[in-house]
């Protein structure tokens, strides 16, 4: 029987590029509908939607579904200029697939239908009033921003906004009833959650609605998902109903583990983040939450992840952190390890957030990549300096006995091999300089059973790490 291929983080091939990631299980597979970012992009969103689908039961084997929908077709973007933004989808009251999305120029909501989850789109239309005016656009609306969608007992659910500091003109996020046909206006939006200008005394202070909102339903509780004003966390509320009223719950994750502290001080970010959008999922017997990650040094080169999701008995979630494995099972301690798989990215200076500047190529590592002649090339890590540290959690390290790390670049020092942030160095490999790709090998410290895996340059210059191989 052929092995199933381990889950990993990101889930979809080092080249591809889809954020925004709303997972559904329709028969036996999960499908993930997300925006379209590009390697080197200098704007969010540029690319037309794809999907991605999987196995219910084999998480590590994605299948490209291909483009769904291209920007080209939403009558109201003939220049182009309109950039494909979040999109969800839901199964409405006929059996055909809606994907709801927002155009980058425009605060309303655009329709497009399917007859399966992952064919090809049509635009059907924008969601409006009865009289015909779209939502968005009649006096007194909010733009809207990121539409998330449920359908139950016959009604659409459809939830937009976005919420800026300084900004008293959005006051949080908006819930707004859709009729049968998928598009007109039932009930006008009501807010179901506060913006950070209206927080104080609510109880989500400090976690204000941002952007981003998704629903989910777990047994008899409602689970609002939402990026917080935090920008790099998904936060959730709970209510009993799909208007509310919600509660604030807490955090899901966060792009750069900050409130973790079972291995690390809960205030050290291990990974340079920015904003953050997914929802959560049950996929089998388990939930997970999907997000994205930050790469190429910049907000808009954001790769897909996912983890596996523990609920508490009250249906309190506990914040999931951030694993090369996608909390699933260990990785094996044996074969080659592509260090674009990377969870933890960091240096001895603490930085949350990706910098807008230029200055990230001088100071920090980056996970990147390489475009080969007729193909998508390598993932690797750019810009080691000294100190910079790359984690991968978690291992099986059991019968490992070496480490074949593969290096180039400007650099002369040393790869200490540790099995945790501040733990046991496990090998110490020397690097030097190297104009192409160099495997250098050393001995490892015998580890039997789980761990982490951290790699860390102490030298001068700067170098790329492609990954390792384990023996």
């Amino acid at each position: 029987m052929r092995e199933k291929p381990q889950a990993v983080n990101p889930y979809l091939p080092n080249w591809e590029y889809v954020p925004d990631g709303e997972p559904y299980v329709f028969g036996d597979r999960v499908y993930v509908y997300g925006s379209h970012d590009r390697f080197g992009g200098d704007v969010y969103c540029p690319g037309d939607y794809v999907s991605w689908s999987a196995p219910v039961d084999d998480l590590g084997n994605w299948r490209c579904e291909g483009v769904i929908y291209r920007k080209d077709q939403d009558p109201g973007n003939g220049d182009l200029q309109g950039n494909l933004y979040a999109p969800d989808v839901a199964v409405g009251p006929d059996g055909r697939y809606y994907l709801y999305y927002v155009l980058s120029k425009w605060g309303v909501v655009s329709v497009a239908v399917c007859d399966e989850p992952a064919g090809q789109y049509r635009f059907l239309g924008y969601v409006h009033y009865p009289d015909g005016t779209r939502l968005g656009e009649r006096e007194g609306d909010e733009p809207q921003f990121d539409p998330g969608v449920l359908c139950e007992a016959g009604r659409t659910y459809l939830y937009t906004g976005f919420c800026g500091q300084g900004d008293l003109s959005r006051h949080g996020a908006m819930c707004t009833v859709l009729g049968s046909d998928m598009l007109t206006v039932e009930e006008a939006p009501r807010f179901i959650a506060p913006g950070v200008m209206y927080a104080e005394g609510t109880g989500y202070e400090g976690h204000a609605f941002f952007e981003a909102p998704s629903i989910r339903k777990r047994e008899d509780t409602y689970y609002f998902i939402y990026s917080s004003i935090q920008f790099h966390e998904l936060c959730y509320a709970t209510g009993k109903s799909p208007l509310g009223p919600f509660s604030y719950g807490g955090v899901i994750i966060s792009g750069c583990d900050l409130g973790i502290d079972s291995y690390k001080p809960a205030s050290m970010p291990m990974y340079y983040t920015a904003n953050n959008h997914g929802s959560m999922e049950k996929i089998g017997e388990d939930w997970y939450i999907f997000y994205h990650r930050h790469t190429n040094g910049t907000n808009y080169s954001r790769q897909g992840c996912f983890e596996k999701l523990t609920f508490l008995k009250d249906g309190a979630i506990r914040q999931a952190e951030l694993t090369s494995c996608c909390s699933m099972k260990p990785l094996k301690g044996m074969g080659w390890i592509p260090a674009y798989l990377a969870c933890h990215l960091f240096t001895d200076t603490p930085v949350v957030y990706v910098p807008w500047s230029g200055w990230m190529d001088d100071r920090f590592p980056k996970i990147t990549q390489e475009i080969e002649p007729g193909g998508h090339g390598i993932g690797y890590i750019a810009n080691m300096r000294n100190s910079a540290t790359a984690g991968f959690r978690y291992f099986d390290l059991t019968g490992t006995r070496s480490v074949t790390v593969r290096t180039r670049g400007y650099a002369n020092g040393v790869l200490r091999v540790k099995n945790a942030w501040r733990g046991e160095t496990l090998a110490c490999i020397p690097v030097g300089y190297a104009n192409v790709w160099h495997d250098t090998g050393a001995e490892l410290a015998k580890q039997e059973g789980i761990s982490s895996l951290y790699f860390t340059f102490e030298g001068e210059g700067h170098l790329q790490f492609a990954g390792f191989t384990l023996a």
